[in-house]
């Protein structure tokens, strides 16, 4: 029915879905961009919705504890604990802790917003690419493109070399139109 419903809000705006989303994808990373509204995030789960892909995304542990998990849980969200696991140790890292994620779960598609903010920042967080590699899988690039109404997944990288990769990414990301344009930016170390 959701996705009925959500098809249905494609349909009444005039957005329309990329179909070219990979079969049997069971463990990977979304980057979700552009992304300068809130906005961004409805249309990508609706896409994701559309997929019947079950998308999760990484949130502090605290927010997926009563009464907030009413509301995260059913959303997607997943806790990471970034807490030592011994006393004196050091706190691990958000890399670290996405890594474990992929670790504990069998099946595990995570969404993650690379830009780090919804202001302009031309300078990307690459621990995406780090967990990618390290936990072999693949990275796939969605997307919202407000010129064109278009939400979906446009491309997939498997990590190889992470220079390479990042450019091909970025070159990817230069075409599409966000909701707020002066609040994007590709990251410009790899033009």
């Amino acid at each position: 029915m959701l996705r009925l419903f959500c098809r249905f809000i494609f349909w009444v705006t005039g957005w329309k879905l990329d179909t070219n989303v990979p079969p049997q994808i069971k463990r990977c990373i979304v980057i979700a961009a552009p992304h300068t509204s809130n906005w961004d995030y409805w249309y990508a789960m609706a896409a994701f919705i559309i997929y019947r892909l079950k998308i999760r995304y990484a949130i502090k542990k605290e927010w997926v504890r009563f009464p907030f998990s009413l509301i995260t849980k059913p959303l997607g969200g997943i806790g990471i604990d970034r807490s030592a696991k011994k006393e004196g140790e050091p706190r691990l890292s958000q890399t670290e802790a996405l890594m474990a994620l992929f670790k504990e779960n069998d099946e595990l598609i995570l969404l993650l917003t690379p830009e780090g903010t919804r202001s302009k920042n031309e300078h990307w967080r690459t621990g995406f690419y780090h967990v990618a590699k390290e936990c072999n899988v693949p990275i796939l690039l969605g997307y919202v493109d407000y010129l064109k109404k278009i939400a979906g997944i446009g491309k997939i990288i498997y990590p190889s070399d992470m220079d390479k990769d990042m450019k091909e990414i970025m070159q990817f990301y230069k075409q599409f139109h966000a909701k707020y344009p002066d609040n994007f930016s590709v990251d410009i170390d790899y033009l």
